[in-house]
């Protein structure tokens, strides 16, 4: 089965992503800890956003399919997080933090991570005209 999620997609998502952890403190009503870790994780996925090679990276430095290892390796400490750091009482904050990790989960398994090393249709190598 073909994952549903393309590159292009993924991206849109990331930004959205990147835009919801640093909103999240505001929206939700976070202090302490919980509100670092949301900044920290904006600015990491901005960062890898901007640095993967995908559609809708700019520098294009790091892999689609290692941007989804860790992905991965993220939901797995977004969901550990409210536990590790002392904050699973704050019901706001662990509920935000244990949905984060279920949907980046879900969208980890959701994305073709290898289609954004295929070429796209019509864009095949290049071929120069003779003179």
């Amino acid at each position: 089965m073909k994952a549903p999620l393309s590159p292009k997609v993924h991206g849109y998502g990331d930004y959205f992503v990147v835009v919801l952890f640093a909103l999240a403190p505001s929206l939700f009503g976070f202090s302490g800890l919980p509100v670092v870790l949301c900044y920290v994780l904006a600015m990491m996925h901005l960062c890898m956003s901007l640095l993967t090679a995908y559609p809708l990276g700019v520098a294009r430095l790091i892999p689609f399919p290692v941007h989804g290892t860790v992905e991965a390796v993220v939901a797995i400490a977004l969901l550990a997080a409210p536990f590790l750091f002392g904050f699973s009482t704050v019901v706001t904050a662990h509920n935000f933090f244990i949905i984060s990790a279920i949907g980046l989960f879900l969208v980890w398994l959701g994305t073709d991570y290898k289609a954004a090393e295929r070429p796209m249709r019509g864009m095949g190598p290049r071929r120069h005209a003779r003179v």
